[in-house]
C-alpha cells in the first residue's frame, strides 16, 4: 500500500474542497508545481491531479499547471478531471501522465472506455465516486442510481491499472475514511483499489492498513497533508513497515 498525495487544480491554484463543493474551496499553494516538488522531496512514489474546473466543463482547463506539475518531478502522476474523449486521453499521456483517470465518461458511455482500455494496456484507471454507495457524476454534481460495485464490475475483465474509489460523503471532511465500504468494495473487485476520502491522521492510515488484504493497494489524501495534521514522511514510513512484515 503506498500514500498518494493529492493536488486538486482549481483556477490553475492548489486547492482543496469539502464534498466535492467547488463553493467551498481552499487555496492551499498558488504554485501546484512547488507542491508537486514539496510531496515528491518528502518520498512520494506518486502523486494524484484533479482538474477540478475540467470535471464541471467536461474538457481540460488547467492544462498549465498540470504541465508545470508533470515537468517538477521524477515520480509517476496521475491525472483525473474532465476527460472525456480519446483525444484528450492521449494528449495527457504524451504530456507525460503516467495514468488517466477516467470517471464520468466512465459510467456515460463504458463501450467507449473499454474500448481505451484494450487500445492503451497499463495506462487508465477507474475513478468510482460514491455517495450512499451510488455513483456521482459530472464533478460529483449529478446522481446516478448505479452502484459502485455495479460500475465496477463493467470494467474487470479490462484490466484497468485501479479503481480509484472515493466516498464523497467523507471527501475533505477529516472526518475518517469509510473503511467497511472500501473494504466491501474492494471485496467485489479483483482490480487493485485505491481509497480516496476522509483520512485526516496517522490513526486513519493505520486503520486502514489491513485493508490491503482486501486489494487495496494506495490511500489517496490532500486535506490532512496542508492543514499539517497527517506526516507524509510519517504515513510512508508507517505503510512501509506494515509491508515489511
Amino acid at each position: 500500500m503506498i500514500i498518494i498525495p493529492a493536488i486538486d487544480l482549481k483556477d490553475g491554484m492548489c486547492v482543496r474542497l469539502k464534498q466535492g463543493r467547488m463553493e467551498s474551496s481552499t487555496v492551499f499553494n498558488e504554485n501546484p508545481a512547488e507542491q508537486a516538488r514539496t510531496w515528491a522531496a518528502m518520498g512520494a512514489s506518486r502523486i494524484h491531479v484533479v482538474d477540478l474546473n475540467g470535471s464541471m466543463l467536461g474538457n481540460p482547463a488547467n492544462l498549465r499547471s498540470i504541465e508545470k506539475v508533470v515537468r517538477a518531478v521524477q515520480v509517476p502522476v496521475q491525472l483525473g478531471g474532465g476527460i472525456r474523449s480519446e483525444e484528450t486521453v492521449r494528449m495527457y499521456l504524451d504530456l507525460g501522465i503516467s495514468t488517466v483517470i477516467l470517471g464520468t465518461v466512465a459510467a456515460r458511455n463504458p463501450e467507449f472506455v473499454l474500448d481505451l482500455l484494450a487500445k492503451l494496456p497499463d495506462r487508465i484507471a477507474i475513478g468510482i465516486d460514491a455517495r450512499s454507495g451510488k455513483v456521482a457524476v459530472e464533478g460529483w454534481t449529478e446522481a446516478t442510481e448505479l452502484k459502485a460495485s455495479e460500475l465496477a464490475a463493467r470494467f474487470e475483465g479490462a484490466n484497468p491499472v485501479a479503481f480509484i474509489y472515493t466516498d464523497i460523503d467523507r471527501d475533505g471532511m477529516m472526518g475518517g475514511p469509510n473503511i467497511q465500504s472500501t473494504r466491501d468494495f474492494a471485496d467485489a473487485a479483483s482490480t487493485p483499489v485505491i481509497l480516496s476520502g476522509g483520512i485526516s491522521s496517522l490513526d486513519d492510515v493505520k486503520a486502514a492498513l489491513p485493508l490491503e488484504e482486501h486489494g487495496v493497494a494506495g490511500i489517496i489524501t490532500g486535506r490532512a497533508l496542508y492543514e499539517g495534521k497527517l506526516d507524509l514522511r510519517e504515513a510512508i514510513l508507517l505503510t512501509e513497515k506494515n509491508h515489511a512484515r
